[in-house]
Protein backbone atom coordinates (compact mmCIF):
# COMPACT_ATOMS: atom_id res chain seq x y z
CA UNK A 1 0.00 0.00 0.00
CA UNK A 2 0.62 3.27 -0.59
CA UNK A 3 2.50 5.87 2.13
CA UNK A 4 -0.19 7.88 3.88
CA UNK A 5 -0.03 11.19 2.38
CA UNK A 6 1.32 14.36 4.31
CA UNK A 7 -2.00 16.82 3.55
CA UNK A 8 -4.17 14.10 4.61
CA UNK A 9 -1.80 13.44 7.99
CA UNK A 10 -2.35 16.97 8.84
CA UNK A 11 -6.12 17.02 7.66
CA UNK A 12 -6.62 13.92 10.13
CA UNK A 13 -5.43 15.59 13.26
CA UNK A 14 -6.83 19.13 12.67
CA UNK A 15 -10.15 18.07 11.74
CA UNK A 16 -10.32 15.22 14.43
CA UNK A 17 -8.87 18.24 17.10
CA UNK A 18 -11.66 20.32 16.11
CA UNK A 19 -14.47 17.59 15.53
CA UNK A 20 -13.75 16.26 18.82
CA UNK A 21 -14.37 19.63 20.58
CA UNK A 22 -17.75 20.14 18.85
CA UNK A 23 -18.87 16.39 18.70
CA UNK A 24 -17.17 14.52 20.88
CA UNK A 25 -18.26 10.69 20.24
CA UNK A 26 -17.91 7.07 22.15
CA UNK A 27 -16.41 4.83 20.30
CA UNK A 28 -17.15 0.67 20.73
CA UNK A 29 -16.73 -2.20 18.63
CA UNK A 30 -13.49 -1.35 16.63
CA UNK A 31 -12.02 -4.80 17.72
CA UNK A 32 -14.76 -6.19 15.19
CA UNK A 33 -12.94 -4.13 12.31
CA UNK A 34 -10.65 -6.35 9.75
CA UNK A 35 -7.36 -5.62 9.23
CA UNK A 36 -8.10 -4.39 6.14
CA UNK A 37 -10.86 -4.45 3.20
CA UNK A 38 -13.86 -3.93 5.29
CA UNK A 39 -17.16 -2.36 3.64
CA UNK A 40 -18.31 -0.36 6.07
CA UNK A 41 -22.37 -0.08 5.89
CA UNK A 42 -23.60 2.85 8.36
CA UNK A 43 -26.85 4.72 8.89
CA UNK A 44 -26.69 8.29 7.77
CA UNK A 45 -28.71 11.07 9.69
CA UNK A 46 -26.53 14.05 9.41
CA UNK A 47 -23.31 15.42 6.93
CA UNK A 48 -21.02 14.80 10.35
CA UNK A 49 -21.55 11.49 9.79
CA UNK A 50 -18.61 10.24 7.44
CA UNK A 51 -15.95 13.09 9.42
CA UNK A 52 -16.99 11.21 12.72
CA UNK A 53 -16.72 7.54 11.28
CA UNK A 54 -13.54 7.99 9.73
CA UNK A 55 -11.90 9.95 12.22
CA UNK A 56 -12.36 7.82 14.99
CA UNK A 57 -11.03 5.04 13.04
CA UNK A 58 -7.10 4.66 13.26
CA UNK A 59 -4.97 7.13 10.93
CA UNK A 60 -3.55 3.97 8.95
CA UNK A 61 -7.40 2.49 8.51
CA UNK A 62 -7.29 3.85 4.48
CA UNK A 63 -10.93 4.90 4.56
CA UNK A 64 -12.26 5.70 0.75
CA UNK A 65 -16.02 7.40 0.82
CA UNK A 66 -18.07 7.21 -1.72
CA UNK A 67 -19.78 10.59 -1.46
CA UNK A 68 -22.52 12.56 -3.26
CA UNK A 69 -20.82 14.14 -6.81
CA UNK A 70 -22.64 17.48 -5.42
CA UNK A 71 -19.74 17.77 -3.06
CA UNK A 72 -17.19 17.77 -5.54
CA UNK A 73 -18.69 20.87 -7.58
CA UNK A 74 -17.04 23.47 -5.44
CA UNK A 75 -13.20 22.66 -6.86
CA UNK A 76 -11.85 23.42 -3.14
CA UNK A 77 -13.84 21.71 -1.71
CA UNK A 78 -13.48 18.54 -4.05
CA UNK A 79 -9.83 18.95 -4.10
CA UNK A 80 -10.17 18.22 -0.66
CA UNK A 81 -12.67 15.80 -0.19
CA UNK A 82 -9.69 13.84 -3.58
CA UNK A 83 -6.97 14.07 -1.24
CA UNK A 84 -8.67 12.23 1.86
CA UNK A 85 -10.22 9.42 -0.28
CA UNK A 86 -13.18 10.57 -1.24
CA UNK A 87 -14.91 9.82 -4.53
CA UNK A 88 -18.11 10.80 -6.51
CA UNK A 89 -21.28 9.10 -6.68
CA UNK A 90 -23.88 10.17 -9.16
CA UNK A 91 -26.82 9.29 -7.26
CA UNK A 92 -30.17 7.63 -9.21
CA UNK A 93 -28.14 6.64 -11.96
CA UNK A 94 -26.08 3.39 -12.87
CA UNK A 95 -22.51 4.96 -11.73
CA UNK A 96 -20.51 2.32 -13.22
CA UNK A 97 -17.15 4.43 -12.44
CA UNK A 98 -17.96 4.81 -8.93
CA UNK A 99 -18.97 1.38 -8.56
CA UNK A 100 -15.39 0.25 -10.18
CA UNK A 101 -13.40 2.56 -8.21
CA UNK A 102 -15.23 1.26 -4.90
CA UNK A 103 -14.32 -2.24 -6.05
CA UNK A 104 -10.56 -1.31 -5.91
CA UNK A 105 -10.42 -0.08 -3.18
CA UNK A 106 -11.20 -3.16 -1.35
CA UNK A 107 -9.33 -4.99 -4.05
CA UNK A 108 -6.06 -2.99 -3.11
CA UNK A 109 -6.60 -3.75 0.57
CA UNK A 110 -8.51 -0.36 1.87
CA UNK A 111 -11.39 0.14 3.26
CA UNK A 112 -14.81 1.54 2.12
CA UNK A 113 -17.40 3.48 3.48
CA UNK A 114 -20.69 3.65 1.78
CA UNK A 115 -24.42 4.79 2.85
CA UNK A 116 -26.50 1.53 2.71
CA UNK A 117 -29.57 4.42 2.48
CA UNK A 118 -27.54 6.76 -0.24
CA UNK A 119 -28.81 10.03 1.35
CA UNK A 120 -29.30 11.54 5.13
CA UNK A 121 -32.38 10.63 6.47
CA UNK A 122 -33.78 13.10 9.33
CA UNK A 123 -36.67 11.46 11.55
CA UNK A 124 -37.75 8.61 9.94
CA UNK A 125 -37.99 10.77 5.95
CA UNK A 126 -35.25 11.39 3.06
CA UNK A 127 -34.47 14.92 3.23
CA UNK A 128 -33.48 14.36 -0.54
CA UNK A 129 -36.62 12.62 -2.09
CA UNK A 130 -38.74 12.83 0.56
CA UNK A 131 -39.27 8.55 0.29
CA UNK A 132 -38.81 6.96 3.79
CA UNK A 133 -35.77 5.33 4.38
CA UNK A 134 -34.63 2.33 2.43
CA UNK A 135 -31.05 0.17 1.52
CA UNK A 136 -30.10 0.72 -1.95
CA UNK A 137 -28.90 -3.02 -3.28
CA UNK A 138 -25.66 -1.37 -4.69
CA UNK A 139 -24.02 -2.14 -1.00
CA UNK A 140 -24.64 -5.21 -1.43
CA UNK A 141 -23.22 -5.85 -4.98
CA UNK A 142 -20.10 -4.55 -4.07
CA UNK A 143 -19.69 -6.47 -0.79
CA UNK A 144 -20.57 -9.66 -2.62
CA UNK A 145 -18.30 -9.20 -5.44
CA UNK A 146 -15.55 -8.07 -3.74
CA UNK A 147 -16.00 -11.04 -0.57
CA UNK A 148 -15.55 -7.60 1.79
CA UNK A 149 -16.56 -7.88 5.21
CA UNK A 150 -19.72 -6.11 5.41
CA UNK A 151 -19.11 -3.93 8.94
CA UNK A 152 -22.46 -2.52 10.17
CA UNK A 153 -21.84 1.13 11.89
CA UNK A 154 -24.40 2.58 13.88
CA UNK A 155 -23.61 6.55 14.61
CA UNK A 156 -26.27 8.67 17.07
CA UNK A 157 -28.71 10.78 14.57
CA UNK A 158 -29.00 13.68 16.77
CA UNK A 159 -26.44 15.49 16.65
CA UNK A 160 -25.63 18.76 18.86
CA UNK A 161 -22.99 20.71 19.80
CA UNK A 162 -20.65 19.67 22.69
CA UNK A 163 -22.75 16.30 23.33
CA UNK A 164 -21.78 12.75 22.51
CA UNK A 165 -22.57 11.10 19.93
CA UNK A 166 -22.22 6.88 19.86
CA UNK A 167 -20.70 5.25 17.44
CA UNK A 168 -20.64 1.24 17.45
CA UNK A 169 -18.98 -0.67 14.66
CA UNK A 170 -20.67 -4.24 14.96
CA UNK A 171 -19.47 -7.68 13.92
CA UNK A 172 -19.42 -8.72 10.40
CA UNK A 173 -22.82 -9.23 8.60
CA UNK A 174 -22.93 -12.28 6.94
CA UNK A 175 -24.66 -12.30 3.22
CA UNK A 176 -26.47 -15.17 2.08
CA UNK A 177 -27.08 -15.78 -1.83
CA UNK A 178 -27.04 -18.23 -4.51
CA UNK A 179 -24.74 -18.84 -7.03
CA UNK A 180 -21.53 -16.88 -7.40
CA UNK A 181 -23.16 -13.31 -7.37
CA UNK A 182 -26.50 -13.84 -6.63
CA UNK A 183 -29.61 -12.20 -7.96
CA UNK A 184 -31.32 -8.72 -7.75
CA UNK A 185 -33.80 -9.82 -5.12
CA UNK A 186 -30.81 -11.37 -2.75
CA UNK A 187 -28.94 -8.21 -2.92
CA UNK A 188 -32.02 -6.17 -2.36
CA UNK A 189 -32.36 -8.39 1.15
CA UNK A 190 -28.81 -8.22 1.59
CA UNK A 191 -28.57 -4.51 2.16
CA UNK A 192 -31.76 -4.14 3.49
CA UNK A 193 -30.39 -6.73 6.35
CA UNK A 194 -27.18 -5.11 6.78
CA UNK A 195 -29.11 -2.12 7.24
CA UNK A 196 -31.16 -3.37 9.67
CA UNK A 197 -28.23 -4.64 11.86
CA UNK A 198 -26.64 -1.00 11.84
CA UNK A 199 -29.57 0.56 13.39
CA UNK A 200 -30.51 -2.44 15.69
CA UNK A 201 -26.58 -1.81 16.89
CA UNK A 202 -28.49 1.01 18.89
CA UNK A 203 -31.71 -0.19 19.82
CA UNK A 204 -33.57 0.87 16.76
CA UNK A 205 -35.28 0.19 13.57
CA UNK A 206 -34.88 1.37 10.36
CA UNK A 207 -35.15 5.15 10.37
CA UNK A 208 -34.32 5.75 13.84
CA UNK A 209 -37.52 4.49 15.73
CA UNK A 210 -36.71 2.34 19.08
CA UNK A 211 -37.22 -1.38 18.80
Amino acid sequence: MKPLGALFVVIYYVVGLVSRILHPTSVEGLENLPESGALLCPNHSSNWDPILVVLRMPINARVHIMAKQELFRFKPLGWLLRHVGAFPVSRGDNDIQAVKTAMQAIKDGDNLLIFPEGTVIRNGIGCVDGLPPHARAGVAVIGVRTGAAMIPVFVDGEKKLFHRTRIIFGKPYIPVYTGRRGTSEEMQKIADGVLEAAYALGGQKVGGEPL
